[in-house]
């Protein structure tokens, strides 16, 4: 790894340490590329292409992994915990929860107390993932006919 490099990567990871620090807080890109030596827009880039998504979207995700935790291990009702993480807006915490997650904050809440396992594999197991498949590749209505050359043969005109 090239040094250029190597300081980028650290300078990311002081940018994603500070968000994982202050997730409850306003998300100050202008401080954050100022730490970083960059300015804001090319801290946006360099971000997505070191972590895979931008500054915002990975403070939403962190964001949405605390509620998770918070709903399922205290007895703070959905607004006091979409507060507690650092949303300001009810409706935004409940459809980006219920996007990230595939349900809504109250019914993931309903499920109960985390069961005990360790940290780490509590952790790794709830965190959500933004991570898309590719769509499936439609299959042909009928499939061709092998008998059947779709470009002519170049020795023989066709």
């Amino acid at each position: 790894m090239t040094q250029s490099r190597e300081r980028t990567n650290r300078a990311m990871l002081r940018v994603r340490d500070a968000l994982d620090r202050d997730y409850a807080g306003e998300l100050d890109v202008d401080a954050l590329a100022g730490s970083a030596h960059l300015s804001p827009d090319h801290l946006i880039r360099t971000f997505r292409s070191v972590f895979g998504e931008t500054p915002h979207r990975y403070l939403q995700r962190r964001r949405v992994e605390r509620a998770m935790n918070l709903l399922r291990s205290t007895d703070l009702d959905v607004t006091e915990v979409c507060l507690t993480v650092g949303f300001t807006s009810l409706g935004t915490f409940s459809r980006l929860f219920s996007a990230v997650v595939g349900e809504s904050p109250t019914a993931y809440a309903a499920r109960g107390p985390l069961p005990p396992a360790p940290g780490c594999f509590t952790m790794a197991w709830t965190r959500p993932s933004t991570f898309v498949p590719p769509p499936a590749r439609a299959l042909p209505a009928h499939p061709p006919d092998p008998s059947i050359s779709e470009k002519p043969d170049p020795v023989r005109p066709g």
